[in-house]
């Protein structure tokens, strides 16, 4: 088992599996829908158990934080950190696709090839392409903006928990989970202690399941990379490669600025935290899920890097739902290029708008994963009164090779709040340097003579007490 461990984590094997499974989707088709849909079967088992270890995870941490000094200013800490680096992702997105421009230059071909494309699908999106990795209520984000905005307003405040979870919403079972969390955190410990052994015994057994279940990460590359090559254009990618290529390696440079503050925090040399992360890393790159990496970045970032567990376990389950930094990103960036392939032109006040708008469309989409965040860039681009059908017909052709990066990239936003708000408050750090300045260690020093006494004393102790023992004994 740990020889396959090692092989589902392995860079290589993956790397070699994406590259064969393209040549299947070429070659042998078959074999990699087959593939692909093994994939799908994993990404069921992983959200399946998922879940219910995220709520565990919320339960324990909660109480963990409580516990800590300053718990509200962590929680507020915590809160702020999130928004602000949601934000950040937003305005580097609108502030590149400023500078870039991409789908302005675009030659004729390609934006031909574009607009007969749109022209061609209208507004509808094909079913068969919604269908993948979208949630069963993917498609109704479609609909106007009031029923999408009452739909996400029942996600996060579900009136039935037992709706939501049979549902699988996963805005509203979090919600519903801090709330009881809350309640579970303030009672003492004797009357939870019954319950605490109960969700002790389910978090490890769900984490197997999820560690199990990973091992099949490889034939998920394989699938994916086979259902894209069988099913893309080439033309179409070729005339958004300008945007792929503007979203990876902004993905790519954010991810690693975010890991060099986590390397910073944690103290460790970047390259050593890179090969603790690898796994969780490799996880979210492969699946697109955001939940299936959570479990193993629990671990990861409170046993090996050494933040704390009570944060880390907080923070993460409800960060890789509702902080979406790679998803901010992804929405400025569709949008400026579908203001440039509609000629729209863009000044200040359209870009502050691109940049508000898809931090909130970042937020409005939590709980959503694969195409399903293709129908959210619609808030963005109405907010400018750009066609919704572009983003629904265009960039769903390429979002697998999109949601990898940002899924990995909201995933480090994550980690590092973990890493600033474990490290303890300012406040906190200055209190303990205060109350242990001045205050001299304790010394026990001897002198000669007080050591031969000392030694007298004890060889005389020991000498009565055999004296005593050989008169018992006489007795």
């Amino acid at each position: 088992m740990s020889t396959l461990n090692r092989l589902s984590g392995s860079t290589a094997l993956l790397a070699f599996c994406m590259a064969t499974g393209a040549l299947a989707g070429v070659m042998a088709q078959p074999l990699g829908n087959a593939a692909y849909l093994i994939g799908k079967l994993y990404l069921v088992v992983v959200n399946m158990a998922a879940m219910p270890l995220l709520v565990v995870a919320i339960f324990f941490g909660l109480r963990q934080v409580l516990d800590l000094p300053q718990p509200g200013k962590r929680i507020s800490l915590t809160l702020a950190l999130a928004v602000a680096l949601v934000a950040g992702g937003a305005v580097v997105g609108t502030v590149l696709g400023a500078v870039v421009m991409p789908g302005k230059h675009l030659s004729a071909q390609e934006h031909a090839q574009l607009g007969e494309l749109v022209w061609r699908q209208g507004s509808a999106l094909s079913e068969d392409s919604v269908s993948l990795l979208a949630q069963q209520d993917g498609q109704t984000a479609l609909d106007g903006g009031a029923s999408r905005r009452e739909s996400v307003m029942r996600d996060l405040l579900p009136d039935n928990f037992f709706r939501v979870l049979a549902q699988g919403h996963t805005l509203g079972i979090l919600v519903a989970t801090l709330l009881f969390g809350l309640a579970f955190a303030s009672l003492s410990r004797e009357r939870t202690a019954l319950l605490d052994g109960i969700f002790e015994s389910s978090y490890r057994a769900l984490g197997i399941i999820i560690d199990r279940a990973n091992l099949m990460i490889p034939v998920l590359a394989f699938g994916a990379s086979a259902y894209l090559t069988s099913n893309a254009q080439a033309a179409t990618l070729g005339a958004m490669g300008g945007f792929l290529l503007c979203f990876m390696l902004s993905a790519i440079a954010l991810s690693g600025a975010a890991m060099a503050l986590i390397s910073a925090r944690a103290g460790m040399p970047m390259l050593a935290v890179l090969a603790e992360m690898k796994g969780p890393l490799l996880v979210g790159l492969a699946s697109g899920s955001a939940t299936a990496p959570v479990p193993h970045a629990i671990e990861v970032m409170s046993a090996r890097l050494g933040f704390s567990r009570g944060v880390a376990e907080l923070a993460l389950p409800f960060g890789a739902v509702f902080m979406r930094g790679g998803a901010a990103l992804y929405f400025a960036l569709v949008t400026v290029f579908v203001a440039n392939l509609y000629g729209k032109p863009l000044g200040g006040g359209e870009f502050a708008l691109v940049a508000a708008g898809a931090v909130a469309a970042a937020f409005v989409s939590a709980g959503q994963s694969g195409v399903a965040n293709v129908a959210f860039a619609g808030l963005t681009l109405g907010l400018l009164e750009l066609p919704v059908e572009a983003a629904g017909v265009l960039f769903v052709a390429i979002d697998l090779l999109c949601d990898g990066l940002r899924t990995v990239l909201s995933l480090l936003c994550v980690c590092v709040v973990v890493a600033w708000v474990s490290e303890g408050l300012p406040s906190e750090r200055a209190a303990e340097r205060e109350g242990t300045a001045g205050r001299a260690p304790l010394q026990l020093v001897f002198s000669g003579v007080q050591l031969v006494l000392v030694g007298s004393c004890m060889a005389m102790a020991g000498l009565l007490i055999l004296l005593l023992g050989i008169g018992l004994g006489a007795r």
